[in-house]
C-alpha cells in the first residue's frame, strides 16, 4: 500500500513556526493527530526554518510530538548533528530526510547513516544540479543505492526521489520522471518511490487536479510513498482508489474503509 509522509510540522510554514516559537504544544499536537486520522504513515518533522534554533526547536517538536504519535517521524534536516540528537530521542524506527549525491552532503550524511537501523529518502541530486534527464535519474538512482547499501543500509529501506521538475518550464518533464520511475523499479524491485509531488505543477492554474492526476501516473509507474499533506481529502482519495485498481488492495478493503468513513467519495 502507498505510504503518505505528512509533510505539514515543518517551521517554513508560517502557523507552524508561529507554534514552535510560542511554544503552543495544543496546535502541533492537533496537527499531528489531523494527519494521524487521515491516513498519514509517517510525519515529517521540519525545524530548520529559524536559523540557529533548529537544535532546540527540533528538540521541543519531538518531545512534544513523541507522546501521541501512534507512527513514526521523519526527521527532516541537512544537519548530522541535529539528526544524530533527534535520532536518539525517537522510539519508533524512523524516517531520515534526506541524503544526496551532492560532495558536502553525501560526505556528512554517510557517516552518520552508517550502523543506523532507520528509512533513508535518497535525492537524486548531486554537484551538476537538477537531473536531465532519465538515464540521469536512473544513473543517480543505481549510485544511491549501491552506495547505501555498502553501509548495510538494505534496499527495501531506501526510498529513492525522482526529483518532479515543473512541466511548465518543458512538456516533456513529466514522461522524464515516469520513465525513470519505471527504470528504477524495474532495476531494484525492492526500492522504494517516494518525493514531493506539487513541483509537477510550479506555475501553472488549477494545481490540485494537476498533482492529483500526476500521482495516478505516477502509482501506476511504481511510486509507492509521497511526502503531501494528508489533509488534502482528494489527493487522499485519488491515493486510496489508485491502490485498489493497481491490485495493491486485497479485496479492496481500503477502498470500502475509505468510502465508510467519507473520506472517499466523489
Amino acid at each position: 500500500m502507498f505510504q503518505v509522509i505528512g509533510e505539514r510540522i515543518n517551521t517554513s510554514r508560517k502557523l507552524v513556526q508561529a507554534a514552535v516559537v510560542q511554544r503552543d504544544a495544543d496546535y502541533i499536537i492537533e496537527d499531528v493527530k489531523k494527519q494521524q486520522d487521515a491516513g498519514a504513515n509517517y510525519i515529517d518533522v521540519n525545524a530548520g526554518a529559524r536559523i540557529g534554533h533548529e537544535k532546540e526547536d527540533m528538540k521541543w517538536l519531538i518531545d512534544t510530538i513523541q507522546p501521541v504519535a501512534t507512527i513514526p517521524l521523519t526527521l527532516d534536516s541537512p544537519d548530522p548533528a541535529i539528526l544524530e540528537m533527534a535520532f536518539q530521542m525517537v522510539e519508533k524506527i524512523p524516517m531520515i530526510n534526506s541524503i544526496s549525491l551532492e560532495k558536502d552532503r553525501f560526505d556528512a550524511m554517510m557517516p552518520f547513516l552508517e550502523k543506523k537501523e532507520c528509512k533513508v529518502i535518497a535525492l537524486c541530486m548531486d554537484d551538476s544540479g537538477m537531473p536531465a534527464s532519465s538515464n540521469d535519474i536512473l544513473n543517480r538512482a543505481i549510485t544511491l543505492v549501491e552506495e547505501l547499501n555498502k553501509i548495510n543500509i538494505p534496499t527495501a529501506s531506501i526510498y529513492i526521489d525522482p526529483l518532479v521538475q515543473p512541466i511548465s518550464t518543458d512538456s516533456n518533464k513529466g514522461i522524464m520522471v515516469l520513465a525513470a520511475v519505471r527504470a528504477i523499479k524495474a532495476r531494484f524491485p525492492q526500492v522504494h518511490i517516494t518525493g514531493g509531488l506539487s513541483n509537477i505543477s510550479y506555475g501553472l492554474p488549477q494545481r490540485k487536479i494537476i498533482n492529483r492526476t500526476f500521482v495516478s501516473l505516477m502509482m501506476a509507474a511504481g511510486m509507492d510513498s509521497a511526502i503531501i499533506d494528508p489533509l488534502d481529502s482528494k489527493i487522499m482519495a485519488t491515493i486510496g482508489t489508485a491502490d485498489m485498481l493497481l491490485g495493491r488492495d486485497d479485496f479492496c478493503m481500503g477502498y470500502l474503509k475509505g468510502v465508510r468513513s467519507g473520506m472517499i467519495k466523489s
